[in-house]
């Protein structure tokens, strides 16, 4: 990513958390411990079901009094009405600012001339009142800045950055691994921890109860971990959701994610697992690309 680049993430929804119950509520539901986050760091989560599926995933950033969510736009309605049903009694406030606030994505490069920024994932700080924090999933993936739409462009001129198109941020998070569209195909298909989630740095083992945690905390401790969410590059064909992906006619994965980012679950454990071989779906000649950040 070029320093001087913005990418306008206007595929991101932003919820706003806030209450005297708030800290309570999210360290009941999440994956990660709400207690990392604070003016000087924020975190990566994700919501599961009771049997640790995958639900949602998101950023959380301490903001005023409560906690922006940053999550995938298509996603964030499902993601407000699941946590108003675990709402109960909380005193707690639930708002979708997704109208409201932006997310701008620049370069770790960039990050890293803010004063006070720090060269680690989740490094936060503020740019006049707003979070300003390296990604905390992969540091690689730059800094993040969520802004009010009216603020947003007088603000980015101040900081020197020009917005372009958001298509090489997001080929760039393809490529390191990390999916963020289209992530509604994940839902109920795959554990959790199967989404690499513990490599970023989205699962905190020692933070005690929430939902989905007694399958997460088995498969990890038993390294049961046979299948992992890796990216897929198309050779040539088509894909389509639910596609097998073969090798000597041998299955070795299923595409999960068939848009222009695609995802698949892969046995990344098989004996005919091989990141440099050409595999077979149905309609398509593929590679599975394994990043660098996955031993």
């Amino acid at each position: 990513m070029n320093i001087e680049s913005a990418y306008i993430l206007e595929d991101r929804g932003i919820l706003f958390i806030q209450g005297a119950d708030t800290k309570e509520f999210l360290q009941n539901l999440i994956t990660n411990d709400i207690n990392k986050v604070d003016e000087n760091n924020s975190c990566f989560a994700s919501l599961l079901t009771p049997q640790g599926k995958y639900l949602f995933d998101f950023l959380l950033v301490e903001h005023k009094k409560g906690y922006f969510i940053d999550c995938e736009k298509k996603q964030v309605e499902e993601l407000f009405k699941q946590l108003n049903i675990y709402k109960l009694r909380s005193n707690i406030e639930i708002l979708n600012l997704s109208n409201e606030f932006v997310v701008a994505a620049f370069s770790l490069e960039k990050f890293l001339t803010f004063d006070g920024a720090k060269d680690f994932a989740g490094s936060t700080l503020k740019y006049k009142e707003d979070p300003v924090f390296l990604d905390p999933r992969y540091k690689k993936l730059g800094g993040r800045l969520i802004i009010n739409f009216e603020k947003l462009y007088l603000s980015l001129k101040k900081l020197s950055l020009k917005s372009i198109n958001n298509i090489e941020y997001y080929k760039f998070s393809h490529k390191l691994g990390i999916p963020q569209k289209d992530t509604e195909q994940l839902r109920n298909k795959l554990f959790g921890i199967e989404c690499n989630f513990v490599e970023m740095n989205g699962i905190d083992f020692k933070k005690g109860c929430y939902v989905g945690q007694e399958n997460t905390s088995r498969i990890h401790l038993r390294n049961k971990l046979l299948k992992r969410l890796l990216p897929i590059e198309i050779i040539n064909g088509k894909l389509k959701e639910g596609d097998k992906i073969l090798i000597n006619d041998n299955e070795i994965g299923k595409v999960l994610i068939d848009n222009k980012y695609p995802f698949a679950l892969v046995k990344y454990l098989n004996d005919n697992f091989d990141p440099n071989a050409e595999y077979k779906s149905e309609n398509s000649i593929l590679k599975i690309n394994k990043p660098e950040w996955i031993k």
